[in-house]
């Protein structure tokens, strides 16, 4: 099962739509809850989501699901390809943003880095979009 299924809405098994709640919502909340005792003294916990789930048709319905609900892993390819190395891809959502570029991981990194100052503290429970503005 891969945690970001693509298959078709139809063809979604009851396995692979607990597989995507055990990592998206189950894991995160669990392992949040594991790092409660690291924040009683003014620690922070940040749970990243992908804003991409927006965007996601039928075929890949249970992972939008999952991502509009709680936050999640991203479905970032660590081993190449993806959307880092697919230049159409890139170029299709960077039209779509009023930025016109895609976010590089400086542009989250800045964004996480300001929720974990102490002028930043009184934020809470917040979805925060760093997405580069949406053309509609």
């Amino acid at each position: 099962m891969n945690t970001s299924s693509d298959a078709p809405f139809a063809d979604t098994t009851e396995k692979d739509f607990d597989e995507l709640l055990n990592v998206h919502f189950k894991g995160v909340f669990f392992l949040t809850q594991k790092l409660l005792p690291l924040i009683v003294d003014g620690g922070r916990i940040v749970n990243l989501s992908t804003g991409l789930t927006r965007f996601v048709g039928a075929p890949t319905a249970a992972y939008a699901s999952m991502n509009a609900v709680a936050p999640g892993p991203t479905g970032t390819d660590f081993g190449g390809g993806g959307l880092r190395d697919d230049e159409q891809m890139r170029a299709r959502l960077a039209a779509n943003t009023a930025l016109g570029r895609v976010g590089e991981p400086d542009d989250i990194g800045g964004a996480i880095a300001s929720l974990l100052t102490g002028e930043n503290s009184w934020i809470t429970g917040q979805r925060i979009e760093v997405s580069g503005g949406t053309r509609l």
